[in-house]
Parts: structure tokens; sequence; C-alpha cells
């Protein structure tokens, strides 16, 4: 989800069914196509490798896992995914070697940039507490961005570095990106409105204005807030059965999935509320007899609503992109649309 998320803040998302595919190695024989599926499949992989390396909210912040995320997702791309329109090659986890400026805002020296980096991790490196976690990392976000310290990758690094600080706190369960993708302009808007300089004495006392700093955590810390919310009401217990039960009856309908039956509503049910079961437990579950069973069983684990790590080990729920419209409406709403 971040992957996706992120990449469509930068205006290079590819459909979730093309990452899907990309996963298991099956890229698109369009250039353009395939480019984003490598992409999507390196935040991924960076994501994951990152996710390992958090040991505190406050450790995340620190300029040296900013690097680290920079590096794990570009040191994934082939040089030719790493080669900006201007023909330079973007080297992981390197800081820029030479001037730049966003719309407005005229970005750091390239010399002045390990001083920068030292002073984020003096400030948002020694995080302490819970009252001040959101708002600490919210303005954590706005300086990396501010400061851009790459010569490309520098909203993706910082949403990567985000996401990890962040995730002491969600376990992976809900996602700001969605939400910042949600509202981009409000995203970019604020964020640019953040590097405004001080307006007047009553507006903080250094170079840059404290109140539009202020409206962008208060947006941020928003989007936490709306993403929690809508994860809670897609993990809701009674509601997830009502919509397993929604999908077993739609499919039941097609020859394709001649074995759905709402006698499988209990057992899935079951598996999301408390895990996974051993394949006997879960034929036994469905009350349909050994032979309906071990039927249900096998298209279900085709389907990829059932996952096993072998040929005979416990089944757990698992949650198919093509399932998600049903299972998770409006996480991935792309997802319910065909690709041509």
């Amino acid at each position: 989800m971040n992957s996706y998320y992120s990449n469509r803040i930068e205006g290079e998302s590819t459909h979730p069914v093309n990452i899907e595919r990309a996963l298991r190695k099956d890229f698109s024989a369009k250039p353009e196509t395939a480019k984003l599926q490598r992409l999507a499949v390196a935040h991924i992989d960076a994501e994951r490798e990152l996710e390992m390396l958090v040991t505190s909210e406050a450790d995340a912040l620190r300029s040296d896992f900013l690097l680290k995320a920079h590096y794990a997702l570009y040191s994934r791309l082939p040089a030719e995914d790493r080669t900006t329109e201007d023909g330079d090659l973007v080297e992981p986890g390197s800081l820029r070697q030479r001037e730049v400026a966003i719309q407005k805002h005229v970005a750091p020296t390239p010399a002045s940039l390990p001083r920068f980096l030292e002073r984020m991790t003096q400030i948002y490196g020694r995080l302490v507490g819970l009252d001040p976690l959101l708002y600490t990392i919210a303005a954590a976000h706005h300086r990396v961005v501010w400061t851009h310290p790459f010569r490309d990758g520098n909203g993706r690094s910082a949403r990567l570095q985000t996401h990890c600080a962040l995730y002491p706190l969600s376990g992976g369960l809900w996602s700001v990106n969605r939400g910042l993708a949600r509202r981009r302009d409000d995203y970019y808007g604020l964020l640019s409105n953040a590097d405004m300089p001080r307006q007047g004495d009553v507006d903080g006392r250094g170079n840059l204005s404290e109140r539009m700093l202020r409206e962008w955590c208060k947006f941020f810390i928003g989007q936490c807030d709306e993403q929690v919310s809508f994860m809670t009401r897609m993990l809701d217990i009674t509601e997830m059965r009502e919509r397993l039960q929604a999908l077993i009856s739609f499919r039941g309908h097609s020859s394709q999935y001649k074995y759905y039956r709402q006698e499988a509503l209990m057992p899935l049910h079951h598996l999301i509320a408390a895990g996974g079961v051993s394949r006997a437990d879960f034929i036994q579950m469905t009350g349909a007899g050994e032979r309906t069973g071990r039927r249900l069983l096998a298209q279900f684990l085709k389907d990829g609503l059932l996952v096993s790590d072998s040929h005979r080990g416990d089944v757990e729920i698992g949650f198919p992109l093509d399932a998600l419209n049903f299972l998770f409406p409006k996480l991935y709403p792309e997802a319910a649309v065909d690709l041509e």
C-alpha cells in the first residue's frame, strides 16, 4: 500500500494489478510500465528492509536512517531507472552535489547539507515520550523535504522514513501515505507554505513561518487520524463477516467460482478473528462433508483467499487483490478497474 500511494503522489504509480504481477517477476513488455513496476517492487523491498531496522521512533528520525532509506530504495534500481531527465545518475544514499530550486524554494547549498542533517538528528532524533510523537514526525518530514538532500528521490525517501517512524505506532496496519495521496494538492501546498519566511514578530523565532509549520503538522496529524479510523472500520470483525458473505454470494453465481458456498463463511471468518488452523479443522468447520470441504479448501487456496506455507501446512486468511474491492472497499479503488 505504501509503495502504491507514495509513487502515486509522485505521479508515477502503476495499477495494483501490475504491482502484483511484478512481485511474481512478471514485468510488462511496455518499457514505461516495466519501469514503474520495478520502482514499485524496489519500494516494497526497501520498506521491508527498513522496518527490520526500526528500534524506536526517534531512531527512525535520525539523518543516517534517512540516508539508509534512500540507499535501500535506489540501490534496488538499475542505472537507467536512476537517471534523471537531465542525464544525472542518482547514487544511492549520496547527498546531492549541485544547487537546486523547487518552485520558489532555494534548497540549502550542497556544502551545508551535512550540517543540516546533523542538526536534524540532534532535534528530531532525541524524541522522547508519546505526546510529541506525531507533530515531531510531521515537522521532521517537512524539514527533510525542505532540505532536499538528494539529487532525486527526496519525497520517496522522506515518506519511507516517515513510515518507519510511525511503524512502532501503526504496526503497518495503516498508512499515512494513503491520506497524503488522496489529498495530494493539500499535501504539496501545505509543505510549500511551511517554507514561507516568518510573517512578523508573532510568527515564531526562526527564519521560517511557525504558523504555517503548525498548519502542516495539523494536516499531517489529521491524515493519520483519518487512516486509523478508516482501517478500524475495515478491520471490524462484524463488518468483515458481512463483506465475506457478500464476496461468497457474488462469486457463487459464477461458474469460475463454482465451489464458493455459504458453508465457507464461518471458517473464513474464524481465520480473520482467531488466526490459522489446520486443513482438517477448516474442512470440519465448513460442515459440508469431507469431499465438498476439500473442494472448498482447494478453490480458496487457488484463489488466494487461503494461504499456506507448505503443501500440507496450516491455512490462514489471504487477501488477494481481486477480492479487495469486497473485503477492503476503498483501500485500492483502482484495483476494481480492469486494465486495458
